[in-house]
């Protein structure tokens, strides 16, 4: 298998897909790592395996209609597997496998028979002290972004999934790559508040523009920076409420081809009538509320 991804939107050829079955019981509001899920734990609308199901396979429909090939982790049984962008994320030519949570260590075992297909020196295993999940790094070409929370009650914030570690290796491992670190606002039970990952509040599309929910950040000028960088008129502002949905996480299967979740609709207007580009809609609502969507489902391993 021949790794290349070096931004969110070249066209797609191949990806692994999370999967729907056997999630096991719905979680305690101790047992939660997100403040989605605690609130759809707290309200009782934690979703249902019949409706993962159903979302995820109507994502995977439009990957394959597109002629995307689509690998699945092995199955564990009672075990939450449908975000892949946790376990591992691609650079270039190189799988960083990441540091998840203590709790999920077995969805990252089951990544071994996709693996298994990549050669060992493209395969990088963190050291201990660096924490990395693949939702807070975003590519866009000759530059990383990184999402993190580089403060000291780090240990202690269940939502702060990147640490300040994490940048000096990366700098290490892709020394030709500028990388921009971004801190995000946390709060482990109040979704309108916290950030999970930086792709729950930033995401480029095309080839030059992006998504953006400014609250997102803890310093407003980083959020400036990034609007500077793409031009204000390449800027999608999403609001709290689109933030909340997580308007920001779509998935690119092209420049041109968008994946959007089918309520989004004041986003959707705005990719086919101002950039246009052809945008296919899935539901995903549901899965939503277990706090990842449409990126946070998929690991890209290639694109042009």
């Amino acid at each position: 298998m021949n790794l290349h991804v070096e931004n969110e939107t070249a066209r797609l050829r191949e990806v692994v897909l999370g999967l729907p079955w056997s999630n096991g019981p719905v979680p305690t509001l101790e047992q939660t790592f997100d403040s989605k899920s605690y609130e759809s734990v707290l309200h009782g609308v934690y979703p249902s395996e019949e409706d993962i199901v159903r979302e995820m396979s109507a994502f995977e429909a439009v990957l394959l209609k597109y002629g995307v090939k689509v690998y699945r982790p092995e199955l564990v049984p009672n075990c939450n597997q449908v975000f892949a962008r946790d376990v591992g994320f691609v650079i270039d030519d190189k799988i960083i496998v990441s540091n998840i949570i203590p709790d999920r260590q077995e969805e990252i075992d089951a990544y071994e028979n996709i693996y298994e297909d990549i050669p060992y020196k493209h395969i990088y295993n963190l050291p201990e002290t660096v924490h990395v999940e693949g939702g807070d790094v975003v590519l866009w070409n000759d530059v990383i972004f990184l999402g993190q929370y580089a403060f000291e009650d780090y240990p202690s914030v269940k939502t702060a999934r990147t640490n300040r570690l994490a940048l000096d290796y990366l700098r290490m491992i892709f020394p030709g790559k500028k990388i921009i670190p971004l801190n995000l606002r946390k709060s482990d039970t109040d979704p309108y508040e916290g950030i999970l990952h930086l792709d729950c509040t930033f995401m480029p599309v095309g080839t030059d523009k992006c998504i953006i929910y400014k609250r997102g950040f803890l310093n407003p000028r980083d959020a400036d920076h990034l609007i500077e960088m793409f031009g204000q008129e390449n800027v999608f502002e999403i609001t709290a409420e689109e933030m909340y949905w997580m308007n920001s996480n779509v998935f690119s299967i092209a420049p041109d081809v968008v994946v959007v979740e089918e309520n989004f609709l004041r986003l959707k207007k705005h990719l086919e009538e101002k950039w246009g580009m052809t945008v296919e809609t899935v539901p995903y609502r549901e899965i939503s509320k277990m706090g990842g969507l449409l990126r946070c489902s998929t690991l890209p391993l290639r694109r042009d």
